[in-house]
């Protein structure tokens, strides 16, 4: 008996000690398990941390986010024209309004005064600088900048979007993408891209057609669903680009609705899908774009403009949510200000709300709101020309083994 135990051990060594094996078992463990497994050896560690690993399990199992903070965004010195507004020397170029112990490090560390103006962030990765032609990505988990080459074309105004991608190995991938906005609405169907690509490190141009006249909102970043960009277009519509479909094609989709609202978001639903808020003083309403059996192929394959359909998923009215929030309804005296702030990524049972400087987490199914503690309450930066966004990073275990050399038991 004893020795048949202890050849069982021995098999169960050998298995262990293959990382192949190890991988097969791990991938299998929900995401509140796996994390607690980092503690066992550098070696486990190392390969829960592995790009490759979390590479695998992503594509297995939807894995939250935590919030850093608030990025502060004004769109005054944003694109700045000549002459235009400049930034008081008081006021940081890229305030963060944090909310975490992550946020609180990053703010004080002294990374954010060299990186520029807020641009977009993606996967935890932050896309900053000062346009046209000085742009910046930065790692929170190495806490290195890498700086990009200038770009080739010179756009007058423009929009943004940034992805990071899938990558197998260690390496992290992205690309960021600017696109030219038209100074004046004018009668053209062709827009003009430049892409910057992480594995060659160069700038590549090109022309989008769209079957119908298209102008894209300048100084905007878009919104990024399974690597396809969406962004805000002249005359309520949505541009989207899939910027890994053969054809160089962007397509519009109408906006439900009037478009003149105080205030627009997009984000993604827990399905996968666009999602649309917008409010004004009585209210918020929550849309989500449909996808087709294709997803969106037929959109970038045929000259129609739009074969999906919005649907309604929730409506809100701003006193009965005071109303069942009375606690916060009296400390709040700025309840006329309340307006859509951000969605959660990936999740549709929440929204962000923004009323005066204070923010909060709507939680549509239950209708309860819970305060968003953060550095610099009350701030004058938040004022009418300024967006706030939320900061995610993937609740993903995070290693410095991971970021280069082998790691043993």
């Amino acid at each position: 008996m004893k020795s048949r135990r202890m050849k069982h051990e021995g098999l169960l060594h050998t298995a262990l000690s293959c990382d192949d094996i190890l991988c097969n078992i791990l991938i299998r463990l929900p995401p509140e398990s796996i994390t607690k497994f980092v503690i066992v050896s550098k070696r486990w560690l190392h390969l829960i941390c592995s790009s490759s690993f979390r590479h695998s399990y992503l594509s297995r199992w939807r894995v939250g986010f935590n919030l850093l903070g608030f990025f502060v965004c004004n769109s005054l010195y944003l694109g700045r024209p000549k002459g235009g507004a400049r930034r008081p020397r008081s006021e940081p170029a890229l305030p963060l309004l944090s909310s975490s112990r992550e946020g609180d490090d990053l703010k004080f560390s002294g990374v954010l005064k060299k990186l520029g103006y807020f641009i977009d962030s993606s996967d935890g990765l932050l896309l900053c600088g000062r346009h046209p032609k000085t742009y910046f990505v930065w790692n929170p988990i190495t806490k290195q900048q890498h700086k990009l080459p200038h770009p080739r074309v010179h756009f007058e105004e423009l929009c943004m979007a940034f992805i990071v991608e899938d990558s197998p190995d260690d390496e992290i991938c992205y690309r960021v993408v600017r696109a030219k906005c038209e100074s004046r609405f004018e009668e053209v169907n062709v827009v003009t891209i430049e892409t910057f690509l992480s594995k060659i490190s160069t700038w590549c141009y090109s022309k989008l057609r769209c079957s119908s006249t298209i102008s894209l909102s300048p100084w905007t970043s878009g919104t990024v669903i399974g690597g396809v960009i969406h962004w805000y277009a002249a005359q309520g519509n949505i541009a989207i680009y899939d910027p890994y479909h053969h054809e160089k094609h962007i397509a519009l989709v109408k906006l439900p609705g009037p478009f003149d609202f105080d205030e627009q978001v997009l984000g993604e639903s827990s399905d996968g899908c666009l999602q649309y808020g917008w409010s004004c003083k009585a209210g918020l309403q929550i849309w989500v774009l449909e996808k087709g059996f294709d997803g969106y192929s037929s959109l970038f394959s045929t000259n129609e403009q739009s074969s999906l359909s919005w649907s309604l998923r929730y409506k809100l009215n701003f006193k009965i949510m005071w109303r069942k929030n009375p606690t916060l309804a009296t400390k709040c005296v700025t309840r006329k200000e309340t307006e859509i702030l951000a969605f959660s990524p990936q999740d549709s049972k929440s929204v962000f709300i923004r009323s005066g400087s204070s923010i909060y987490l709507y939680h549509i199914g239950s209708g309860r709101m819970e305060v968003i503690q953060y550095q610099g309450r009350g701030s004058s930066i938040l004022s009418d020309f300024s967006k706030v966004v939320p900061y995610f990073k993937r609740a993903w275990p995070q290693s410095t083994f991971c970021c280069g050399g082998n790691s043993s038991t």
